[in-house]
């Protein structure tokens, strides 16, 4: 789109690298940008991490600028990542929720703070690697729709973002599968082809989540017990923040047969431990709601809900029941229904919207 101006922002990756190819091939005139959230200046520790946000990551992406002939900066959103990504990811933990530090950072510093900064240089919109597509509906409303391909959808994790957000993103790879986009860049010769992608949470590179907790917070997480439901001490957990609901593995309890979390207490500090079939649950409440292809519903609807990234969806009946809060009751049981997590609904491919898990009805 000849004259239109377009940040794109690059981590890196293929993915993204693609995408500043193909809007540039389609006329955008594009500025690639990297958005540095790393909070330690070291540089030896800046290059261990990696991931989306090492000198890595900047050394790749501007090397691809470089070969794509577009401008390229490096973007310091330090504050806005600390304040809104970890501390909460931190806060959730302690709290006996588990947190998705992607749905955040998605909003509030991919899009929230990046669109914010290339509005005020002149750019008419963002855009991004996701494997996802902005449509607008015939209701005029904007939504994400799924991707080409469902393996690396990834509108679960992007529900969150704001009508005005959407109207000024374009998603290129939302069109095209994994290998195609591959098989791109490696047509035009990209040097991160066959890089590959980034698995875990950037800023716990070593997926040591509790580790990273004590060290941020500066406390030692206090033990606890395990409990049955009714209170029963089967034995003592290392502290909170190393479970989750539906975790078997790690729980070093001598039950004699398979048990599970079912549930995290962080009033009594305690982790409740059941049977397999504790972990299904029917109905669940969700509140810090965004609608996204239709308004809030005036009365019960029937959606696919998805309530964990790698969740394929279930059949759910959404009602909202309260100010920014919703009841989704699933006819068919679901497992680990997660305090904390996000449940998105869809209409096919349409995200309507989603909101965050605050409990299970038991």
């Amino acid at each position: 789109m000849a004259g239109k101006k377009v940040v794109v922002g690059m981590s890196g990756g293929v993915d993204s690298s693609v995408a500043a190819y193909l809007l540039k091939k389609q006329g955008y005139e594009v500025i690639g940008v990297t958005m540095q959230i790393w909070q330690d200046e070291e540089e030896i520790v800046q290059e261990e991490n990696g991931g989306c946000c090492g000198l890595t990551a900047v050394d790749d992406a501007r090397r691809v600028a470089a070969q794509l002939e577009i401008p390229y900066y490096v973007l310091n959103f330090k504050k806005e990542f600390k304040e809104n990504v970890m501390d909460y990811f931190v806060d959730e933990y302690l709290n006996g929720r588990t947190p998705n530090p992607c749905i955040a950072c998605n909003r509030y510093v991919k899009w929230e703070s990046l669109l914010k900064r290339s509005m005020d240089i002149g750019a008419d919109y963002i855009a991004t690697g996701h494997y996802a597509s902005v449509v607008q509906l015939p209701n005029g409303r904007y939504a994400l729709k799924k991707s080409k391909t469902d393996a690396k959808d990834q509108t679960y994790a992007l529900y969150n973002l704001t009508q005005d957000q959407l109207s000024k993103t374009l998603m290129p790879c939302g069109a095209y599968e994994k290998d195609e986009i591959r098989k791109i860049a490696e047509e035009i010769e990209l040097r991160v082809a066959n890089k590959p992608d980034s698995q875990e949470i950037c800023f716990v590179p070593d997926d040591d989540y509790a580790g990273f907790i004590e060290q941020t917070t500066g406390k030692k997480i206090p033990e606890g017990n395990f409990v049955t439901k009714d209170g029963k001490v089967l034995g003592k957990h290392k502290g909170i923040i190393h479970y989750t609901v539906g975790q078997r593995k790690g729980l070093d309890l001598p039950m004699g047969r398979r048990v599970f979390v079912t549930e995290l207490r962080p009033e009594t500090n305690e982790v409740v431990i059941g049977e397999a079939e504790d972990v299904f649950g029917h109905v669940l409440y969700a509140n810090r709601l965004n609608w996204m292809g239709i308004e809030q519903p005036e009365k019960a609807i029937e959606v696919d809900a998805k309530i964990r990234y790698n969740h394929k969806g279930s059949r759910c009946i959404v009602e909202v029941v309260g100010d920014d809060l919703v009841k989704c009751t699933f006819p068919e049981s679901v497992r680990a229904i997660t305090p904390g997590q996000a449940v998105v609904f869809y209409d096919g491919d349409i995200v309507l919207g989603g909101g965050t898990i605050i409990r299970e009805e038991k």
